[in-house]
Order: structure tokens, then C-alpha cells, then sequence
């Protein structure tokens, strides 16, 4: 691989890539494909074209770094209770009208990116904060692939735990390479049609379901769902149980998944509130489908919150927004009926409730 130019400090070389005829250089990273001249960036905004190569501008530098109830990412089923170090940079490689974190995945302004940290200092924050896992989160970790994947390993070395918050809109290639060195993910299924994705997401459905395939039936990574509501866009009941058959017949009934709400947000201010009726609605039409574990987010729903045995009924794992207030698993499994709950699950939960704490590395270690 040729040296990127100096045309942008700090950049970090890529694998992903190859040259026109024309002289532009594509990246090969997603499925946009975006085809550069020399100092252009794509659609991303932090892989560009330097010296006839794709380099990542963000490498290393982060949007700020917090830590956070691993129940936020939102992740149920892994290591519930325990706390994770969150961190985004900036950009995204998709473009939501409804996008809840426009402030990062949209940002232009290079003083967003005010923090720095390497993958050891990130690795061994989390180890000193007591975090059992570090999560690439606020904007999408498949465009800062080798800033994630670094610290991935460099967490491994010290036995913390790496999550994935992502809409898995990634290439065949550069998956395989990225969720290979990823414990856990959150998938965010944005809908359940080509016309949501074109229209409010500016992308394809098909390569996010291509993912979810993959991470299923290719991998060891655990793995949940997440899909935002919107009203009168993705919510339609129709549309509810055709994504959650789809998800029965393709991942199978144990992968969770959480129904959230939508707030006004970015361009779509317009939008009223999902209302709470409209996941409860949701929930049911899932567990009518055969999905076993069904949540809900951004409200307060007492059954949607829970974990419950999918054979017996029991209540499982009880939680109250992030604080999980009941634990009844015994060594993963329901206690009455010994079921085993398909998660990644200590014996006994983590206690760190619905706690936020804002961390800069460079106050935590020399």
C-alpha cells in the first residue's frame, strides 16, 4: 500500500479500497462505494482520498468517552448490570432524516473530535474503571473500522469485552475483518422496506439483512436488535410482523430484539412521539410471531423492561429502566424450569445501575 500524503494530518492508512482508471480511488468499505479524487472524502466524511489511497481522518480521536449501563446500548442478554466505556468519533455512512445523534454522525467540525485516546489508553481506562466491556457507539464503528478494531484487540489483552452499536451497513469483506474481533453488537433495523432505507435512510436494506444473516449463522457474536418506531413510517402492523417473521425464519426466535421510541429529531421535527400503545402493539404482534425476547425502549414499560422464561412464564431478569432490581437466573437458565436463556451471563449481575459518567482519558492515565 502506497503513504498517504500529509493533505490530512493524523490519517490513519485503510485496507479497503482500489483504483479507477480514471485516477478516483473507490472505497470498498460499504455498500456507497464512494468513488474520490485526491482530497475528496466520501460520504462517511472521515475516509478520504490522500496520495491515491483511502485514509481514515479520525483515527484516535473520539467525540468523547463515557461510561455507561451496557442495558443503554441496548444489549439484555449481555453481562446485564455491568458497565461498558462508550465512545463515537464522528460522521456515518448512512444518512437518517430521524438520526437521534445528528450532533456527532453529522458533524463537519473537527472540535467535536476534542478528545484523543489510543486503543491502549481506551483498553486500559476500561480495565481501571472496572468496565467489563468497551462499545463503539453514538455514530456508526464500521467507518472508524481500524480505530475499533485496534482497541478491540488492545481490550482483549486485558479481558475487557468489545460491543458494536451499528446499523451494519458494511461490504462482505471488511465484515468479516471487523465482527471477528467483535463480543457483541447491536444491529439497528432501521424498517423493513427498500422504500424506508431509500427514503429516510438514504441506503439499501438488503446489505443490513445480508449482516444479520452473517453475524447468525457465521459467527459466535451475541446478538440484538434494535428498531426505532416511527409513526406512520415503520410502524405499521403489517410491516411489524413481516420484519419479525423475517427475523424467526432467518436468526431464529431467541435473537432480542427492543422496539424504541422515536422523539422529533435532526429533520424531522414534524413527527410526533411514538406513543407507548404503539410498541406495546409491537411487542405483542413479536411474541405472537414466536420471537422470545421482546423489549421495549424509551418508555416505561414494566413487561416490556423484563426478561421473562420463554417456556414457563417466569420473571427472569426485572428491571427498571437500567437498574435491574429481580435476578432469578440460575447459571443462565430459568431456576423452575431450567431453560437456558441464550445470552452471555455471569453467575452473578452487575450492580451499576443507571449510572453516567462522563470519563477524559487523558485525566485517567499519564
Amino acid at each position: 500500500m502506497d503513504k498517504p500524503n500529509s493533505s490530512f494530518n493524523g490519517a490513519h492508512p485503510t485496507l479497503y479500497w482500489h483504483r479507477l482508471e480514471d485516477g478516483r480511488v473507490q472505497c470498498d468499505l460499504c455498500p456507497r462505494h464512494c468513488q474520490l479524487r485526491e482530497g475528496k472524502r466520501g460520504a462517511c466524511y472521515v475516509r478520504a482520498n490522500s496520495g491515491g489511497a483511502i485514509v481514515l481522518t479520525s483515527y484516535g480521536r473520539s467525540s468523547g468517552f463515557c461510561i455507561d449501563p451496557i442495558e443503554k446500548k441496548p444489549l439484555n442478554h449481555f453481562l446485564p448490570g455491568t458497565s461498558v466505556l462508550s465512545f463515537g468519533t464522528a460522521g456515518c455512512n448512512l444518512s437518517c432524516e430521524f438520526c437521534q445523534n445528528w450532533h456527532i454522525s453529522k458533524s463537519r467540525q473537527w472540535d467535536t473530535l476534542a478528545d484523543e485516546a489510543s486503543p491502549s489508553q481506551l483498553a486500559h481506562t476500561a480495565k481501571s474503571h472496572h468496565c467489563a466491556s468497551v462499545a463503539f457507539t453514538y455514530n456508526d464503528p464500521v467507518i472508524f473500522m481500524e480505530y475499533a478494531v485496534d482497541t478491540a484487540i488492545a481490550c482483549h489483552e486485558l479481558g475487557v469485552k468489545a460491543v458494536a452499536v451499528t446499523a451494519g451497513y458494511i461490504d462482505e469483506r471488511p465484515r468479516e475483518a471487523f465482527f471477528q474481533h467483535m463480543d457483541a453488537a447491536n444491529v439497528d433495523l432501521k424498517g423493513f422496506t427498500e422504500r424506508f432505507y431509500r427514503k429516510l435512510c438514504h441506503g439499501e436494506l438488503q446489505p443490513v439483512l445480508d449482516t444479520l444473516i452473517y453475524l447468525k449463522q457465521e459467527t459466535q457474536v451475541w446478538l440484538e436488535l434494535t428498531t426505532l418506531l416511527i409513526p406512520d413510517e415503520n410502524d405499521s402492523p403489517k410491516e411489524v410482523e413481516a420484519m419479525c417473521q423475517w427475523i424467526a425464519d432467518n436468526l431464529g426466535p431467541d435473537v432480542p430484539i427492543h422496539f424504541s421510541a422515536f422523539h422529533p429529531d435532526f429533520h424531522m421535527l414534524e413527527k410526533s412521539p411514538t406513543p407507548k400503545a404503539t410498541l406495546i402493539q409491537a411487542r405483542k404482534i413479536a411474541l405472537e410471531v414466536g420471537l422470545n425476547y421482546v423489549y421495549t425502549g424509551n418508555v416505561h414499560n414494566q413487561a416490556g423492561d423484563t426478561t421473562w422464561c420463554p417456556q414457563c412464564g417466569k420473571l427472569l431478569i426485572g428491571r427498571n429502566w437500567y437498574l435491574l432490581e429481580q435476578w432469578n437466573l440460575h447459571k443462565g437458565a430459568c431456576p423452575d424450569c431450567h431453560h437456558k436463556i441464550p445470552g452471555v451471563f455471569q453467575d452473578k449481575p452487575g450492580h451499576f445501575g443507571r449510572q453516567r459518567i462522563p470519563v477524559r482519558i487523558s485525566q485517567t492515565l499519564e
